[in-house]
């Protein structure tokens, strides 16, 4: 499926009631970010005003995480405040402007307040691992979604993008975090999330 038909399967459906709500989820380094970027340009292109929300601005804070035993964990359905994330997407779907946060990857800290979609705009596209995922509270997300989408590159190159990921980013132990950290995050979006109603492949741009 090519991103124009994805941009028309949007378009078909009607908002629910305000905004429509598209998700885009996937495991680490599945391209999610830039799957969403394409295609909310692409709709704003097409003239339906469309705005980028990740999930990532609601991880929790690194203290929080160590407090709680979870800084090894970091990324993991229990390190992000997913009530807040639920109680967010659920204010879309009003006809008010929303402020979220936004993840700095580089700092490994959330940014309050950095992000706004304006009451003017009616499709939003939302990216994050567990949008789709079978556990509470997530779950109280699906039934949201006016369209979602699954991206789902194979081991490799998610691996491969890891790598990258982290040698920019100067992290420590490197390899020790994709195989203790990511590779279960990425087995827990494969084994636990609900059917999308579109997969996304890697030539579907």
């Amino acid at each position: 499926m090519t991103l124009d038909e994805v941009c028309a399967q949007v378009l078909a459906r009607a908002p629910s009631p305000y905004r429509r709500l598209v998700a885009v989820a996937g495991p680490p380094a599945s391209g999610k970010s830039t799957v969403a970027q394409a295609l909310s340009a692409r709709l704003t292109a097409q003239g339906e005003e469309s705005a980028v929300v990740p999930m990532d601005g609601f991880h929790l804070d690194d203290r929080l995480l160590h407090a709680d035993g979870t800084q090894n964990r970091k990324g993991a359905p229990n390190t992000f405040d997913a009530d807040g994330f639920v109680r967010m997407i659920k204010a879309l779907q009003s006809p008010d402007p929303v402020i979220y946060p936004i993840f700095d990857r580089s700092r490994e800290i959330a940014i309050a307040g950095a992000g706004r979609v304006p009451a003017t705009c009616r499709t939003v596209v939302v990216e994050g691992n567990y949008l789709l995922l079978q556990q509470h509270p997530w779950t109280q997300l699906h039934d949201l979604w006016t369209l979602s989408i699954a991206l789902n590159p194979p081991m490799d190159l998610l691996i491969e993008r890891l790598k990258a990921r982290w040698v920019e980013h100067s992290k420590p132990d490197a390899q020790a975090w994709i195989d203790t950290n990511d590779v279960p995050n990425i087995t827990t979006v494969r084994t636990k999330s609900a059917p999308a109603d579109i997969i996304w492949t890697e030539t579907s741009t």
